[in-house]
């Protein structure tokens, strides 16, 4: 398959997973925090998707189990997205807005659709990405979902506002099957499924978990994993309130992060994933994670004083800019030290730990902001982004590449 067509698969599929999230991640708290929600409860909600931090019990079922007819891979992405978009499409049947408590529950089944196609999707891009291909592929991967993200959180609330619950849910349904198509169209090559002594009944999650606990290093790894991202996603964790907060409106709030959010996170993954092979995976992790602690300090010093929506608008694309980078890089690291035969479990395990982080420092955000303010909250979160660039430092030495019958390290 060329190079072309695997970057514009893997892009629909990242961007399906994006559309709901970014929804039920972007949007929602900007419509609770309007209903009068407070900061800790809007916070909270960060765990309805705890589905992505637990998808690595079910990884190594279907890392060995799968369809011969539809693909290994394809045979869980097909349906899983066919049924996502069903649940949005039923959330727009009612007259009106969904009771919140219906809401928050397909928040919850969506989540662990979303999770489960993750799975099957990530085993996918570590079957088809050549070595050459893992920082364009990455750097794909994380623009794709950054663009449905945005799609499902900046469009949805400007649609929102000017059309209401159900044409917005609507679009978001029809969005996702649209997104569907090309997973659809494409036929999966064969690719080798793990060796029999690692799959029999009731062995496959202990066979998984346990090899990570022998793999040299893996502990640092595991730190890098938990630290490198939570400090921005304790502060962006209570981004869209802070913009409400400041008096921006639904639409102002939408193009935001609709329109400087898509293109600076666009830009960034791009960039980052480009770069990461010419800088070499330390130093990418080290410049992109520099620039990442610098770009949250901005939304401290923005939240000092008034500000004016370009200044917002500047700091917000500064902050999606550098967070594409970073996140590029470390994907790359992440998908570069996967045994061929475990991707999917091997990858799922290392997302699923910097999900179990990221949603937990999200969860805990709207505490955070409440006690110690915006401005003091972001630098808390700044100071964490710095701290994971320090560990970098003094731990970080890129894996060694898999050979035949070996495993790389990772310290």
């Amino acid at each position: 398959m060329k190079t072309p067509l695997k970057i514009g698969l893997l892009t629909s599929l990242y961007l399906s997973q994006g559309l709901p999230f970014g929804f039920f991640t972007q949007a929602l708290p900007v419509l609770l925090r309007k209903q009068g929600l407070s900061l800790p409860a809007i916070g909270l909600t960060h765990l309805l998707a705890l589905p992505w931090a637990l998808k690595f019990l079910w990884a190594p079922v279907m890392d060995r189990y799968g369809s011969e007819k539809l693909g290994r891979r394809r045979g869980y992405i097909l349906p899983l997205q066919v049924l996502s978009a069903a649940l949005l499409l039923g959330l727009a049947l009612p007259e009106g807005t969904v009771s919140v408590t219906t809401l928050l529950v397909a928040v919850l089944l969506v989540n662990l659709l979303a999770a489960t196609q993750d799975v099957a999707t990530d085993g996918l891009a570590v079957d088809l990405l050549e070595p050459k291909e893992l920082g364009w592929g990455n750097g794909v991967q994380v623009a794709g979902y950054r663009v449905g993200m945005i799609l499902g959180g900046g469009l949805m609330l400007i649609l929102f506002d000017a059309l209401g619950w159900r044409p917005t849910l609507l679009s978001l349904g029809l969005l996702l099957l649209v997104a569907t198509v090309p997973v659809a169209l494409f036929r999966e090559p064969p690719s080798p499924a793990p060796r029999g002594e690692h799959v029999r009944m009731g062995r496959w999650l202990g066979e998984s978990l346990l090899y990570w606990v022998r793999r040299p290093g893996a502990g640092t790894w595991f730190t890098l994993l938990v630290l490198f991202k939570a400090g921005e996603h304790l502060a962006t964790g209570m981004l869209r309130t802070f913009l409400v907060d400041e008096g921006l409106s639904l639409s102002q709030v939408g193009w935001m992060l609709g329109f400087v959010g898509f293109t600076t996170g666009l830009l960034g993954a791009l960039v980052g994933g480009a770069l990461v092979n010419r800088l070499g995976q330390r130093r990418a992790l080290l410049v992109f994670g520099t620039l990442q602690a610098g770009a949250v300090l901005l939304y401290a010093l923005a939240a000092q004083g008034a500000t004016s929506l370009p200044v917002l608008a500047i700091v917000c694309g500064v902050e999606h800019l550098t967070s594409g980078m970073a996140t590029a890089a470390l994907f790359t690291v992440m998908m570069d030290i996967c045994r061929p035969e475990h991707a999917a479990s091997d990858y799922t395990v290392q997302a699923s730990l910097v999900v179990l982080a990221t949603g937990g420092a999200a969860a805990v955000s709207g505490f955070s902001a409440q006690t110690l303010g915006y401005a003091w909250h972001f630098t808390l979160a700044a100071a964490l982004c710095a701290a994971a660039v320090a560990w970098v430092a003094l731990t970080f030495h890129p894996p060694r590449t898999l050979v035949s019958g070996g495993q790389p390290e990772v310290s």
